[in-house]
């Protein structure tokens, strides 16, 4: 009977081998699932901010087509030159300026805002500027063309060609930051007749 109860006593702790297997056991699963919430919380930063550059992108290139469909030719040449569609504007960066189906001059630009640091889509219509682009993409390229069919020359429906790409201006963790093309061309609902 004494010998079981000086087992008893002896087993009651543990030895220090077995304290650092524990430790490193623990430590190392405790470290794996860290690994795995830090990846899934950088690949989730990166969804988000290309999901916004996804919807910034539709809802400027929607905006835009309705606008540019609708459009309706200059005939006296109050908005641009007369009896044009449209016409290019912008040096370098790009834009078009229309008769707006309500009659108001429309415009189309890119331009650079030196308050964010980024290049953002903008608006102006009948002497009043909008941002159409947030300032949390910056949007690298906007083009437009062809501009052949734009006058009365010819018996083309006229149509505008936008090609954009942004580029989300949010610091991302790992490699570049997302970007996005897209290009798409317009043709004006009225029909084109000569005048």
């Amino acid at each position: 009977m004494k010998q079981f109860n000086n087992l008893t006593k002896e087993s009651k702790g543990l030895t220090l081998i077995e304290m650092l297997v524990a430790v490193t056991i623990f430590a190392t699963v405790v470290g794996a699932i860290s690994g795995l919430f830090i990846s899934g919380i950088r690949s989730q930063g990166r969804v988000l901010a290309t999901q916004e550059i996804l919807d910034q992108t539709s809802y400027v290139m929607e905006y835009m087509s309705r606008a540019l469909r609708m459009a309706k030719k200059d005939l006296n040449g109050d908005c641009i030159s007369a009896k044009l569609n449209y016409e290019k504007t912008g040096s370098g960066t790009g834009g078009i300026k229309f008769e707006s189906y309500s009659g108001p001059c429309q415009e189309f630009f890119r331009e650079w805002d030196a308050m964010e640091g980024v290049h953002r889509l903008k608006e102006a219509k009948a002497g009043i500027e909008n941002y159409l682009t947030s300032p949390d993409l910056d949007v690298v390229s906007f083009n437009i063309g062809p501009d052949a069919s734009w006058d009365q020359n010819d018996n083309d429906q006229p149509r505008v060609t936008i090609s954009l790409e942004m580029e989300s201006g949010r610091p991302v963790t790992t490699g570049p930051p997302p970007r996005i093309q897209i290009q798409t061309s317009i043709s004006q609902r009225n029909l084109d007749v000569q005048y």
